[in-house]
């Protein structure tokens, strides 16, 4: 009942415990940050940032001034954004004021979003198609192939 053994346990280790996310990133409203900012998860911006922004979800803050290219799979503005932003979805809330291009696989934007600005779809990447080989017979510098005799 109480051994040493656990057959819930690993062989040879310690447990291992199930990998939770990592709780959001928080820029305040009373904070300004001036360069690049990188995260594997998601930021929440409610003050101002001057830099390229790459995270994998970005949450912009109605109370935000982001100035800078933004990268992410998904991005969504309530505040303000002077910068390209290029990510999978996209969506711009009503309070939404942003100048400059989108690339995009999804966009939404609210009714009374502010744009100044490009919109572009991207095609997801797709593998090029191999060219087919030349076979011997069919490379004959243009020419009809010979006629078989007799």
């Amino acid at each position: 009942m109480f051994s040493k053994n656990n057959k819930n346990q690993p062989a040879g280790g310690s447990p291992q415990a199930p990998a939770k996310p990592a709780p959001p990133s928080l820029i305040s409203r009373d904070l300004k940050i001036v360069g690049d900012l990188k995260s594997d998860g998601e930021i929440q911006i409610d003050g101002s940032v001057e830099g390229d922004i790459r995270s994998k979800t970005l949450l912009i803050g109605e109370s935000a001034h982001v100035k800078g290219e933004i990268t992410a799979d998904s991005v969504v503005v309530h505040g303000t954004v002077n910068g390209q932003i290029k990510a999978k979805a996209v969506k711009l809330a009503a309070s939404a004021h942003m100048v400059g291009d989108i690339l995009h696989e999804d966009l939404a934007i609210e009714t009374g979003a502010y744009l100044e600005g490009h919109c572009r779809r991207m095609e997801e990447v797709k593998a090029a198609p191999q060219p087919t080989p030349k076979t011997p017979a069919a490379s004959n510098d243009g020419k009809a192939p010979a006629a078989k005799t007799g």
